[in-house]
């Protein structure tokens, strides 16, 4: 008999390395467990260092058994994307980047016989310049339904009213679930909108002690003055793992269930 509910688990930006190992340790146990996740995605655009994502960090957490990588405004920040990501078959770009950007805006997965398609997208309020999401959306949405109603979208942005109104819009193009991110802070407002799961934003996974994930002493130079200066991960060694769970009906593409959850795992040796 065909399976129909799924277990989805998104976790929030990945911001360095002690992060990566404590989300690639805590899927690993969560797929351990006596009811595993079926699909697993992150957000990788601050994986490598806080900026971008290198090949190598790229195969680590692959290896990880994440089935789904997302990405926003910064996954450009390390160079050598541009050689890997047309082959990185895991990896999403935003999709409202101009047509000739290296990369693909959306993809489909199989689990079994089940398709699951995801789509990443970038606000435009407070942003970097990109094209209107929209109409892309919309017409991505469009193409995808031929092949499956399962949808999820990562919208990377910023204002919380622009994540809000584009929830409801993708709502009514009938989209399973909406992760939003960027803003690296979770948000309790965790709901299903006309059987599509919604979350303003996942939340972050990487040092506790920190400004969004970098150190407190360099923001603070660079907030207080306005002067250039370089973030930086904190020393500390707790990490902070935000991530939401969907159940979803794959036959119908919708969303029955969504639960987000924060933990904290310490580690006491650790390299600089």
């Amino acid at each position: 008999m065909k399976k129909q509910q799924f277990k989805i688990i998104f976790f929030g930006d990945i911001v360095g390395r002690l992060a990566r190992k404590a989300v690639g340790e805590c899927l690993q146990e969560l797929k351990a467990s006596e009811y595993p996740p079926d699909f697993a995605i992150a957000n990788v655009e601050n994986a490598s260092h806080g900026f971008g994502l290198t090949e190598k960090n790229y195969n680590e957490l692959s290896n990880c058994g994440f089935n789904c990588f997302t990405s926003g405004n910064h996954i450009w920040d390390k160079k050598e994307i541009f050689q890997y990501i047309d082959k990185a078959d895991k990896l999403i770009r935003p999709i409202n980047y101009p047509k000739k950007t290296k990369g693909f805006g959306s993809r489909v997965f199989e689990i079994g016989e089940t398709k699951i398609a995801v789509i990443n997208a970038l606000g435009r309020i407070f942003m970097h310049p990109a094209d209107s999401p929209w109409e892309v959306v919309k017409k991505e949405v469009k193409k995808l339904k031929k092949i499956t109603p399962n949808i999820l979208i990562d919208f990377h942005a910023e204002a919380t009213a622009e994540k809000v109104c584009f929830a409801k819009f993708c709502s009514e193009l009938e989209l399973t679930t909406f992760f939003g991110t960027h803003t690296h802070v979770q948000t309790a407002d965790e709901k299903i909108i006309n059987g599509m799961g919604y979350i303003t934003d996942v939340g972050f996974c990487g040092i506790s002690d920190s400004v969004i994930g970098m150190e407190y002493k360099t923001s603070l130079k660079r907030l207080s003055t306005g002067l250039p200066e370089r973030y930086e991960i904190p020393a500390s060694k707790t990490v902070e793992i935000n991530a939401v769970e969907v159940l979803i009906d794959a036959s119908i593409g919708k969303t029955i269930e969504i639960k987000r959850f924060c933990l904290e795992k310490n580690y006491q040796e650790v390299k600089k």
